[in-house]
């Protein structure tokens, strides 16, 4: 979507301090606006002498904010925002629809940067976490001994909700401290244990600080490929911890990029491949409906609650998809159509990794590295085992894995 031509729109953001923590700048825009926009909360901040129209969004806000080019035709038109606009807030959503040249920005604190301040963490080192209208399990992804957090909520049950979910992982000695109404004459500060933690409600306008600490006998996961086998609920089909650290270096999780995870299992692959990073997206394509189920459960669990499974059998359930930047096939290599669908599908330079334990399976991987290039690996892994009285290695069932850059 792109503006009209000439038409601007000033976003001007503003805390919980209201007119007396804004710039003169920021004072100037608003002084000059003949329309504001925002909620009534950051309406009602704004002095009575300020002479512009005042327009609440309506709930939903989504449609007004798409229509604002054409709802005051010749009007100078500011929005108010919550803070840093461009930080999560509707500045941002405002350049996306409309294009940076058609906003102007005045940017204010963020509640990252208030919050940081006042619990004297370092805002480089601190991890934020945003579940505005998400899932709070994105939090377990970010989860380990030590690690201080700053969990962004849409309403004051978010606090409540971060303890519970840390006691259930196993972090319920986590230090949390939530800070209500940051900068504004009203700001407030709660503070416990995760597993202790008494306030079932807190302000709306609250952040959650998280200082994790680990309850005796928790396991932290990395976000580096190979978690433990048991991290997974699985029914066999599992690509095994080792294997599934080597399979996940060749496909090489970027930075936004999306995988396919064909013939998902108990979706191990495109899990780690979205815990890697949290712009990094995956499909995991499952024919069997318990298993699918399974999926969503692990993904939800681990802390990828975004993982989309696709519940359909290679390569029919591949049509639809959006195009991969990297293509992994745990099971089905032998099935016609389903290489060259995920072959085509890849874009240059898109990944392409198909591991195999049968002999079938090998030969078909062998002519396709025949015809387009790329590396065969054989893996097999032992473990050490009782042997009667001695110990012994037990060996798993070699693998074979094919990757191929395209």
């Amino acid at each position: 979507m792109s503006a009209p031509e000439g038409w601007t729109v000033t976003v001007v953001g503003i805390g919980a301090d209201g007119w007396d923590g804004l710039s003169p700048a920021a004072r100037r825009a608003v002084e000059g606006a003949e329309v504001l926009r925002g909620s009534s909360r950051q309406l009602s901040l704004v002095p009575d002498g300020v002479p512009a129209e005042r327009v609440p969004w309506p709930s939903p806000m989504a449609l007004a904010v798409r229509e604002l080019p054409d709802a005051h035709p010749g009007r100078r038109v500011v929005v108010l925002a919550s803070g840093d606009p461009m930080y999560s807030g509707i500045g941002t959503t405002l350049v996306r629809w409309f294009g940076a040249a058609a906003v102007d920005v005045v940017p204010h604190p963020s509640s990252v940067t208030w919050a940081c301040s006042r619990m004297g963490w370092s805002v480089e080192e601190t991890t934020v976490v945003s579940v505005v209208w998400k899932p709070v399990e994105l939090l377990a992804a970010q989860v380990s001994p030590g690690r201080r957090l700053l969990v962004l909520g849409a309403d004051g049950s978010t606090p409540a909700e971060v303890a519970r979910r840390l006691t259930d992982w196993g972090y319920g000695a986590s230090r949390l401290t939530a800070l209500s109404q940051l900068g504004g004459p009203t700001e407030q500060r709660s503070t416990g244990t995760a597993a202790d933690w008494p306030h079932v409600q807190t302000d709306p306008l609250t952040i959650t600080a998280v200082e994790a600490v680990a309850d005796p006998g928790t396991v932290p996961l990395a976000t580096v490929p190979g978690l433990p086998d048991d991290a997974y609920r699985h029914d066999g089909q599992l690509t095994k911890r080792d294997v599934r650290a080597v399979t996940l270096s060749r496909l090489v999780p970027l930075p936004g990029q999306l995988l396919w995870d064909v013939g998902a299992g108990a979706g191990s692959i495109g899990i780690e491949w979205m815990r890697a990073h949290p712009s990094c997206r995956a499909v995991a394509v499952e024919s069997d409906p318990e298993r699918a189920h399974r999926v969503g459960q692990n993904a939800a669990r681990l802390g990828v609650p975004g993982l989309q499974v696709v519940r359909g059998r290679a390569p029919e359930a591949l049509g639809d998809l959006p195009a991969p930047d990297a293509v992994f096939v745990g099971g089905g290599a032998t099935v016609p159509g389903v290489l060259e669908n995920c072959w085509d599908a890849l874009p240059p330079g898109g990944r392409l990794v198909v591991n195999a334990v049968t002999v079938e399976s090998e030969v078909v991987l062998a002519h396709w590295r025949e015809r387009v290039g790329g590396s065969l690996t054989r893996i097999q892994v032992a473990t050490a085992a009782p042997v009667g009285g001695f110990t012994g290695w037990k060996p798993a069932m070699p693998v074979t894995i094919w990757s191929v850059t395209r």
